[in-house]
């Protein structure tokens, strides 16, 4: 029996070469489009389909493009943006002790934090990234960033034990990050999570007070894990557990809980994670540059853990290119596992979309090209000289396409971004504004390091 035409007059198509819907798994439509309409996917179909069940509808032809679901950024500190650079060559907890830390407590404000995380909402945005799940100070502040420029975000009210220009104790930071998502309940793109910094930055009583407030407040955890082989025989020395088994003692561990980094596990860590339900966030660009090591994402996929990708902060990647670092992921857990089917293509895009909005518990609504979703999509150009032929287009996504490649992004169905440009113009004078000010934190950067980093050049030092 033909479909009938649908009468709505509001309906927009989108007809591009291919679609990647990530669920079903390892699915590749070709030949097919999709009908969206108030924000969301209405109609996946053929185009021809399209084209008898909504006449009249505008349609736009994306002629040599791939429509995957728009990226889930799992893990990052958006703010840092305006540390790119200031801190290279270094392990972690140097660079943390002797680099970030200082730099942080004489910079830190809410404008520091607005400016940095409208500079990096915006180049995600550009490079496809449509969510993330950012954790750092002032939550407010990278709420209203991620408004300013059109992105879904879930904020991390960030929890640590010492003092910071930003809060004196774990109550006080416990009481801004509370406030700051009141403020912002009502917004439809944002969430908010908890962000306790690590088990070594953040004592037992405020662990658990976070896990109970979780439960009560029905958000997520996110907590940076066993990210370096010392943090882990430091925490053995310190509590006679190692961290994963502490927070299972405490309570945290369950499908709330997105482990970031978890770089040093062994099997014993893995089931843990795998028996609460709990997720990974893995940031391979940052393991690599820190030195912190290779997370053992093919163990972890086989035990049934949730993996998400990240990209960590610019001040320990210096891209905030998500395609690239799914790419890197997935070459990764091939050469760590010796199994060149560790991570495989479609298994990389999931965890770089479904699998992120699954662990932010966002699921429902994004990661994936269902009728009924929000409309957050991107358009990847798979026409190009070094992208011919196309034998398998999610193979190409991850393989051969890079963030440049990136055509047209869109959240709620309304185009945000093309050609790695803004659209909005609220959003292109937001950072337009803020570029004019970039010189100024460089130069604040750079008098509190002066003398220490080799990578600046003599006439920034002055």
């Amino acid at each position: 029996m033909p479909i009938p035409p649908d009468t709505a007059t509001d309906a927009t198509l989108l007809l591009p070469d291919w679609i990647i819907p990530v669920e079903p798994a390892a699915t590749v439509l070709a030949g097919h489009g999709l009908a969206l309409r108030g924000g969301r996917i209405t109609a996946i179909a053929p185009h021809a389909e399209l084209a008898r069940r909504y006449p009249g509808a505008p349609a736009r032809t994306l002629r040599g493009q791939v429509l995957i679901p728009g990226l889930v950024n799992l893990h990052a500190h958006a703010a840092m943006s305006l540390l790119r650079g200031a801190g290279d060559d270094l392990p972690l907890m140097t660079w943390l002790r002797e680099r970030i830390w200082p730099l942080e407590g004489k910079l830190m404000s809410p404008e520091f934090v607005y400016d940095g995380s409208v500079l990096a909402f915006a180049e995600m945005l550009a490079g496809g990234v449509t969510c993330c799940a950012d954790m750092y100070f002032h939550p407010d502040e990278v709420a209203r960033a991620a408004l300013a420029v059109g992105l879904r975000a879930t904020v991390g009210m960030t929890v640590i034990d010492f003092p910071t220009p930003y809060a004196s104790d774990a109550d006080d930071y416990l009481a801004k990050g509370l406030a700051a998502r009141e403020q912002f309940r009502d917004e439809p793109l944002l969430r908010f999570m908890f962000a306790p910094h690590a088990p070594y930055t953040v004592g037992d009583a405020a662990l658990s007070r976070i896990g109970e407030l979780a439960e009560e407040l029905d958000v997520p955890i996110a907590i940076h894990l066993q990210e370096t082989r010392d943090e882990v025989a430091e925490a053995l020395a310190r509590t006679g557990m190692r961290p994963t088994a502490r927070l299972a003692a405490l309570g945290l561990l369950s499908p709330r809980l997105i482990g970031v980094h978890a770089v040093h596990l062994d099997a014993a860590d893995i089931a843990l994670l795998a028996g609460h339900g709990a997720h990974v966030a893995h940031c391979p660009a940052s393991n690599l540059k820190l030195a912190s090591g290779l997370a053992p994402v093919g163990a972890l996929l086989a035990a049934g853990v949730n993996v998400g990708i990240g990209t960590d902060g610019a001040a320990s990647n210096n891209r905030l290119d998500l395609l690239g670092d799914t790419r890197l992921a997935a070459l990764l857990a091939k050469g760590q596992s010796g199994d060149a089917a560790a991570l495989p293509a479609h298994e990389a895009l999931r965890a770089a979309t479904l699998a992120g909005a699954r662990a932010l518990g966002r699921d429902d609504e994004i990661g994936s090209i269902e009728v009924g979703k929000r409309a957050d999509l991107v358009s990847i150009r798979l026409d190009a000289a070094h992208q011919l032929p196309v034998f398998d287009a999610a193979s190409h996504v991850v393989y051969a396409a890079g963030r440049e490649d990136v055509e047209e992004v869109w959240i709620d169905g309304n185009s945000v971004a093309k050609k790695l440009q803004l659209i909005k113009s609220s959003s292109n004078r937001e950072l337009n504004a803020i570029l004019c000010r970039i010189q100024q934190w460089h130069h604040r950067a750079a008098a509190i390091i002066s003398g220490t980093n080799p990578y600046f050049c003599r006439d920034e030092q002055q």
